[in-house]
Formats: C-alpha cells, structure tokens, sequence
C-alpha cells in the first residue's frame, strides 16, 4: 500500500487540487496535507520534477498572492481586508 505522500503525488500527477481536495480524497485533515507539500516538494526536486503552485486570490478585489511562500490559504487580503480568499492549487510537472 503507497503511503500518504506517493498517493498524494499521484493525485497530483492526475491534475490541479486545493488541499481540500486532497484532504478529501485521502482522508486525510487538510492541516495534514500541508505538512506533506515541503517534503514533497524536495522529493520531486530529486526526480527532477516540480510541484507547480496556482497562488492563491483574493476573491472580493482580484489581488493574486504571486510571492508567497507558504504552501497555507493566506487569512485576509492585504488591499481590501477581505478574508474570502480563493486557496491555492497545486499541481505536478
């Protein structure tokens, strides 16, 4: 049986996901999915493949989070102080 991050890698082999997507899939809590990204990140820097982020955006004025470096759904925009926030995709390349 794969383990949670090779499952977690196929998945996103698959196709783009939020992290409540994956959490679902896997059963897995979505604070679970985000300690899983770092490492998955450097796995695939060995297989010289990479974990592709979609940032996340602020729903209320568009503003996108394009330098962040957290892999978590930011809490508030810093233009508008909107806390709907569009999370983050992720994806494999």
């Amino acid at each position: 049986m794969p383990t949670i991050r090779e499952q977690m890698i196929d998945l996103l082999s698959e196709g783009e996901h939020e992290a409540s997507e994956i959490s679902q899939v896997l059963r897995i809590q979505e604070k679970e999915v985000y300690r899983h990204l770092p490492h998955i990140k450097k796995t695939l820097a060995t297989r010289k493949r990479r974990l592709t982020i979609v940032p996340a955006a602020c729903i209320s004025c568009g503003f996108t989070f394009r330098d962040r470096r957290r892999f978590t759904k930011p809490g508030r925009c810093p233009i508008c102080r909107s806390e709907r926030i569009q999370p983050p995709r992720y994806r494999i390349l």
